[in-house]
This record gives structure tokens, C-alpha cells and sequence, in this order.
């Protein structure tokens, strides 16, 4: 939503906190990179955040982010490091990128005493074989390990404008209830339901296509294109629930006042 010079955004309704849209994003659905001074960029395999919003960060063992923390003089800091991650769009769209995060600290290694605790929080967003060896006994040199980010700062930019965090207040935020299931219900809406989604638009909404582009426990957002020869300009529009939802039983009361509400 973010990013597109052709893309206008129309924000309307109550909606989530820069801390809680940045508490969504370093969930792990969104897709991380690492760097750090010395170290070449590099992509995460897979990441996530325990409960105060801690980065959890899959590494080879072997990984140039890893010598660098092992190369910190015993009792000192770990290496500075920032998180970078990128907001996609799982429905294809000419311009996906829907927000950016930056979370920057400091880099530590999880001890084995908590290995298997990570590797478990990491396989419920990322059911990945690698997490298997890691939350098993084991003895002897590990070919993956689990980096963790202490927070310090937390820079958001997406359609809803762009902040700086500080630690306390990130951590205090809690990540969308939907951040793990909201690629599949935009995909099935984009498949099943795109003539649903044109009722909500107002009458001066451009004409075009509607495809959904986002969805949050405050509402969803809806992208409409503008037909040829007109694109590829497109309109972004904020379509709120009654209420805030917290299950998928509160998601589908507010799809189906939504709808009622669009229903002449």
C-alpha cells in the first residue's frame, strides 16, 4: 500500500497503533532480512518474536551474523543489528509491498536451555524441518542455531504513515490476532468473493477491479484498479468493521455487517 507513486490511499475508521502494526510485522509472516556492521545482507530463513516482541532469528550455524556475535568480547554487548522486514500482499497486485519495519539492537544467541522453547515458538509460524534437530537433545555442533534481536528501536512505514518506537511501547503491543491466517482469507476473497468486495466501495470510488489488500481486526483494505487505457493508477480505501474482532467468529459478524451495510 505503501510506495506506489500511481496509488492513492483513503484511511477512514478506527485502526491499529503504529506499535501494534509493528508487533504484526515482526511476527514472521512478513519476510525478514539481517544486517549488521561487517556482515553482508543477508535473508532470514525464518523469524518470529516471543511474547515481549523479541526478534527469534533461524541461522545456520556457520552463518557470517553468527561469527560475528562469537567474536564479541566475553562479557560485552552482542553485535549492533537491525531487522529489516517487508510487508507483501499475498494477493498478486502490481504493487505489493504494503509496509517496512526496521527493528534495531543488539544480537544474542538463545542458550540450549531455551533452544527448544524458540525452536518450538519459530515452528508454529514456520513449520520447518531444520526446527526438528533443535528441539531434540543434541550433542556436539548444531547446523542451524536461533539468534535473538534485543529491541532497541522500531521504525514503521506503511500506508498509515511512518513512526519511531521505543522499546517499552513496542513491547507492550500485542500482533494482529489474524497476522497468521491473513494470507489465506485474502487469497479465498480475492478467488471467491471480488463482487462482494465492490459493494462496500462509495459511489465516488473510482471504477475498476476491487482486490483485497489487507485485513486487520479493525477492517480490511481494498485496492480498486483503474481500467484501461486509465492505468495503472489505483485507489486504496479503508473499509472498517462495526466493532474491533478478535476471532474468526467476530471476523465473520463483521464481514456480514459490512456486506448488509453495502446492500441496497
Amino acid at each position: 500500500m505503501a510506495g506506489a507513486e500511481t496509488t492513492r490511499s483513503t484511511r477512514t475508521g478506527q485502526g491499529p497503533t503504529a506499535a501494534e502494526r509493528a508487533r504484526t510485522l515482526a511476527y514472521g509472516m512478513a519476510d525478514g532480512v539481517l544486517t549488521a556492521p561487517g556482515v553482508p545482507c543477508a535473508p532470514v530463513p525464518a523469524h518470529t518474536t516471543d511474547r515481549g516482541g523479541r526478534p527469534l532469528l533461524l541461522v545456520r550455524s556457520t552463518s557470517a551474523a553468527r561469527a560475528a556475535l562469537a567474536a564479541a568480547p566475553a562479557g560485552a554487548p552482542g553485535p549492533p543489528a537491525t531487522l529489516r522486514v517487508f510487508d507483501v500482499a499475498p494477493v498478486a497486485l502490481a504493487d505489493r509491498v504494503r509496509g517496512r519495519a526496521r527493528l534495531r539492537g543488539r544480537l544474542t544467541e538463545v542458550p540450549d536451555g531455551e533452544l527448544r522453547a524458540a525452536a518450538l515458538r519459530l515452528a508454529h509460524a514456520h513449520p520447518r524441518p531444520e526446527l526438528l534437530d533443535l528441539a531434540a537433545p543434541h550433542e556436539g555442533d548444531r547446523e542451524w542455531t536461533i539468534l535473538a534481536l534485543d529491541v532497541e528501536q522500531v521504525e514503521i512505514e506503511d500506508a498509515w504513515g511512518t513512526a519511531t518506537l521505543e522499546p517499552g511501547e513496542y513491547a507492550d503491543a500485542a500482533p494482529d490476532p489474524f497476522v497468521a491466517v491473513e494470507a489465506g482469507i485474502l487469497t479465498h476473497l480475492d478467488k471467491c468473493h471480488r463482487d462482494d468486495l465492490t459493494r462496500i466501495l462509495p459511489d465516488a470510488a473510482p471504477p475498476g477491479p476491487v482486490r483485497p489488500l489487507g485485513l486487520d481486526r479493525y477492517g480490511l483494505w481494498l485496492r480498486r484498479s483503474a481500467p484501461p487505457p486509465r492505468g495503472p493508477s489505483s485507489f486504496d480505501l479503508r473499509a472498517p468493521f462495526a466493532e474491533p474482532v478478535s476471532d474468526l467468529h467476530g471476523l465473520r459478524r463483521g464481514y456480514r455487517r459490512l456486506f448488509a451495510r453495502a446492500t441496497p
